[in-house]
């Protein structure tokens, strides 16, 4: 063994070469599997390609039996028989298939001799036998009530057909030979199991010894003597330079799943892709490699690939004209996923009515249960909301965590925050938090501070507090593995660290160099995860210091992939391969968990962790970035599509590194990306140890001011952005919405994926992404009852199914634009903050549809704990009518029939919400802006003022005419109306 000084050096060095490798070369494709190196994905995919090429010869050997069906209370079992070939005997696979409140179905299949622990382990593994039922006590938080007394059913030795879902057109027809599910809708089948007949289930056998013949080489083992099946896989693997000794041998699950009739699916993140998901098998200028889940430390990745990245979440929408579906693939090992379209000419005699396009997917995990949720709509928010029940909402984040966030690896001294911070004010550039990455540690030893780099962490913290800045550290799950280091010693000593298929102490490398890794899986190591943040443990941290945790995937330096060998073993003896894409959530957890811990819970705060990887789930912990970009226009490009599918994937609190982390932006590629990560949900800047500072203040004049420009507009619509979280929070409903999300009829619509919709805004976003442009062609859908307004100018645009033109010159703004019929509420008075913003005034924007009429919503509350949850919050409901309020309790005066109106949707107010009310009670409206007013408005020059519990009153008023194609506008001045209150301003 080293010594711990030699250890010190050697890592140091590691180090070193590591950073130097980033900068001198792209992504290692040798280091990453293909999918004919994955043994279980050739396998499943050569078993496809059987099917398909025996063509209507072909049956899929498994079977229900009539015999053992049985529907009672919502849920549906049986025995799944497989026939095995060229073997007597079979195998047999418990089904369960659920129907739940909400009308999501779930398909479960699991196999009886594993499930039974029938089965023996080779090498003397003491891993566990069964296949890992465990992802959904991580990932499922609610939504499985079973429909006990809705569900209708009809059975025969045939097919079984269940009815069911809230207003029972929900059909699933479960056909017993060979086994497959139509899942229908009005009728209609929308998702099918099996039609293609790939469903496999890799089943457990034992290793038998072949028969030695003269001249084959010793050692050769099978699983029969007249198995046919390619086997070179089933028991051992090696990669990398790591051999996987699969103690289990081969038990991968594969199903093909059809959307019939839709051509667009979306989803399943992370991918450096476009929006609507390309075709992996035999097109042209499509992918020829699967889409892999198997979360991966892949640093310069690439762009359009659908190479793994750093996180998974197995849902897949798939859409047409005014229907949506999707399904939820509820497994945490290793995935692919093929996807294949196929089109149907239309028939020469239907009048002209064309053909359609099928899309048939092709899932198949490493190991775990066959667990499917299905999802039949109609609508995208059906969908979502349905996946958000099961997995959970995105987390409200605490209202600063909406603000800018500045981060590089590394700030190098706390004098060097502190210039940061004082510069920041110098230069009157906005921001909330910033962030330190690894080096501020002694040595990478988490939990300590660089004595002489950070001798005063308090002091530093205690100038940004000033301001109402936080501070954000970095802890990753590696533990350095050095001598004296009081963290190492005890999670060797309480054995809370992940096992070698040895079942000792697993030993890596990562930046400490030698380092092991603490099993978050285990709750003994939670516990003790938990303790090291309370504040007497973790000096130099405060109630504003909260967390960043990377390389979580796991990152392991010398490992097969950069990762965890697959038969290392975690709590209770299950293998990584059962658990790998679920392990970043679990860490995650236990640092959510740890920075609620080190409160007192009557004064908790909600906790602000960003994770590099991430499971289905996990967005109700925190936030997420799109790991080491670069910087380039290309990956500029690339984030918006890849941000637009984490949100419809229930991952709203997303963003990418603005700048790229590697590398030196231009200084128009950095402007440009600030002004479009203005519209990222999470906005936060970061930049490699070697690159260029690039604080936002020390850019050249002409770029300076459009980068502080654009960070000032994010902060004015800090409102805005809070109350379109609160949505997704409550809703599930994605914070960034592409066009097919919003517009779901139209289809020119559906692979546009460089614009999208700020939640219920109406804003219109399409950010300048390639060199050299000063203006963008913006898409807008045929729509007649609203004009868009620039957000900027009021200049008018109409939804025709066209692209409009609009000026994007560099020292200007995002394109944006807002849609009529839409109200927003922003703050226009610049701080260096948003905390120093809280008890500012609002603006009210409104932008009139077609008919004088618009909408919006405000939500409002104290930003950082979770007194929100007993009632302590404001939530209005903002309406510009064109006739009278029947509603409002402002007044009984009625006779105005032009009135803008705000309601309390909060339906169910407590002590906590008149608590709340007080403290915001001097918050006011100081200015409504109106786009889109009639010319009959020209004479008035005040409105009547209503407003509970005050006198009426009246209220300036300035009309401005339309002019070169802007819209004609009104100014409502200092309207004085309390946010908190029901109130009515009449014209």
């Amino acid at each position: 063994m080293f010594s711990s000084r030699a250890r010190a050096h050697v890592a140091i060095f590691f180090s070193l070469f590591l950073a130097i490798l980033n900068l001198t070369a792209a992504v290692k494709h040798e280091n990453f599997k293909t999918c004919d190196q994955s043994g279980f994905c050739k396998r499943n995919r050569g078993y496809a390609d059987k099917a398909t090429a025996s063509g209507s010869s072909w049956t899929s050997p498994y079977q229900l039996d009539s015999k053992s069906v049985t529907v009672k209370n919502g849920q549906l079992t049986g025995m799944i028989i497989k026939t095995i070939d060229n073997e007597s005997g079979t195998v047999r696979l418990p089904l369960v298939i659920s129907f739940l409140d909400s009308g999501v179905a779930r398909v479960t299949v699991d196999e009886e001799k594993r499930q039974k622990g029938e089965i023996e382990l080779r090498h003397g593994s003491p891993a566990r036998k069964e296949r890992y039922n465990g992802v959904q006590d991580w990932v499922i938080v609610g939504g499985l009530t079973l429909d006990k007394d809705g569900v209708k059913h009809a059975t025969d030795q045939h097919e079984t057909i269940v009815s069911y879902g809230p207003k029972k057109n929900f059909q699933a027809i479960i056909k017993h030979a060979p086994f497959s599910i139509d899942f229908r809708r009005d009728d209609e089948t929308q998702i099918m199991f099996n039609s293609k007949g790939w469903l496999s289930m890799e089943h457990w056998r034992p290793k038998v010894d072949k028969e030695q013949k003269e001249g084959e080489p010793q050692g050769e083992e099978s699983a029969s003597p007249e198995s046919t099946e390619d086997e070179s896989t089933w028991w051992e693997e090696s990669f990398g330079g790591n051999t996987d000794s699969k103690p289990k041998g081969p038990e991968s699950v594969g199903l093909d799943i059809t959307f019939p009739g839709y051509e667009y699916v979306y989803g399943i993140p992370e991918h450096a892709g476009p929006l609507s998901l390309k075709q992996t098998r035999g097109a042209s200028g499509q992918y020829n490699q699967p889409y892999r889940l198997y979360n991966s430390d892949v640093f310069e990745y690439e762009m359009d690939t659908p190479m793994t990245l750093y996180g998974a979440i197995p849902l897949m929408q798939a859409h047409r004209k005014d229907s949506t579906v999707g399904v939820f693939w509820l497994n945490a090992a290793e995935t692919w996923i093929d996807i294949i379209k196929t089109k149907t000419s239309g028939n020469p005699l239907s009048l002209g009515i064309g053909g359609t396009t099928d899309t048939q997917t092709h899932w198949f995990s490493e190991s775990g249960l066959l667990d499917v949720f299905v999802f039949l709509g109609p609508t995208p928010k059906d969908i979502i909301q349905g996946y958000s029940e099961l997995t959970g909402y995105s987390q409200l984040p605490q209202h600063f965590a909406l603000g800018y966030h500045q981060c590089r690896w590394n700030y190098v001294t706390d004098e060097d925050v502190k210039d940061v911070d004082r510069k920041f004010d110098k230069n009157k550039v906005p921001y909330d938090v910033i962030w330190l990455d690894i080096e501020y540690t002694e040595g990478k030893k988490y939990f300590t501070w660089d004595k002489d780099n950070f001798p005063d962490p308090l002091g530093m913290q205690k100038q940004l507090d000033s301001h109402g800045r936080k501070l954000v550290i970095i802890v990753d799950p590696h533990i350095k593995n050095e001598g004296n280091y009081p963290v190492v010693d005890a999670l060797k000593s309480q054995n809370l660290g992940i096992k070698n298929k040895e079942n000792t102490i697993f030993e890596g490398w990562c930046w400490p160099g030698s380092s092991y890794w603490i099993d978050a899986f285990n709750p003994a190591g939670l516990a003790w995860w938990k303790s090291l943040f309370a504040y007497s443990n973790f000096p130099g941290t405060t109630s504003n210091t909260f967390l960043w945790n990377d390389m979580n995937e796991p990152s392991v330096f010398n490992g097969p992939e950069t990762t965890m060998p697959k038969d290392n073993l975690h709590f209770d003896n299950w293998e990584h391969r059962d658990v790998h894409n679920v392990n970043g959530l679990t860490f995650v957890n236990a640092t959510y968990e740890a920075l609620l811990a080190r409160e007192d819970p009557k004064h908790a705060r909600r906790p602000f962790v960003l994770t590099r990887s991430f499971y289905a789930g996990s967005q109700r912990q925190g936030a997420m970035w799109t790991g080491d970009n670069l910087a380039s226009w290309d990956h500029l490009e690339a984030s918006i599509p890849m941000l637009l599918n984490q949100n419809i994937a229930g991952f709203s609190f997303s963003g990418a590194d603005v700048g790229g982390f590697f590398g030196n932006p231009s200084k128009e590629l950095q402007t440009r990306w600030y002004q479009a990560g203005a519209f990222y949900p999470f906005f936060r800047a970061h930049a490699h140890i070697d690159s260029r500072r690039r604080e936002p203040y020390l850019e050249a004049s002409g770029y300076v001011e459009p980068i502080t420009q654009a960070l000032r507009l994010r902060y004015s619509l800090l409102p805005a952005w809070y109350t379109s979280f609160y949505t997704a929070h409550t809703t599930g409903e994605p914070v960034m919405r592409p066009m097919w999300y919003v517009h779901p009829s139209d289809e020119a619509g559906f692979a546009i994926d460089d614009q999208f919709y700020v939640g219920d805004t109406g804003l219109l976003v399409k950010p300048v992404l390639k060199e050299g442009i000063t203006s963008v062609d913006i898409y807008l859908p045929p729509i007649t009852t609203a004009p868009y307004y620039d957000y900027f100018t009021f200049e008018t645009y109409t939804g025709s199914g066209k692209t409009v033109k609009l000026d994007a010159p560099l020292e200007g703004h995002t394109p944006v634009l807002m849609q009529g019929g839409h109200i927003l509420c922003r703050k226009d008075r610049p701080r260096k903050s948003s905390a120093l913003m809280k008890f500012d005034p609002y603006t009210l924007i409104v932008a009139l549809d077609n008919e004088g009429r618009a909408e919006g919503e405000l939500y409002i509350d104290d930003g950082e704990s979770f007194e929100y949850q007993k009632g302590a919050f404001i939530h209005r409901r903002l309406r510009f009518l064109s006739s009278p309020s029947s509603t409002s309790t402002a007044s009984a005066d009625r006779e105005n029939n032009l009135s803008l109106v705000s309601d309390d949707l909060n339906t169910a107010p407590t002590k906590q919400t008149t608590a709340f009310a007080k403290t915001i009670k001097d918050v006011k409206v100081e200015k409504i802006v109106i786009i889109g007013v009639p010319k009959e408005w020209e004479g008035i020059k005040e409105v009547k003022v209503i407003e509970e519990g005050e006198k009426e009153r009246r209220a300036g008023f300035m009309w401005k005419g339309a002019e070169r194609g802007r819209a004609a506008s009104a100014v409502v001045r200092d309207p004085g109306v309390r946010v908190g209150r029901g109130w009515r301003i009449e014209f």
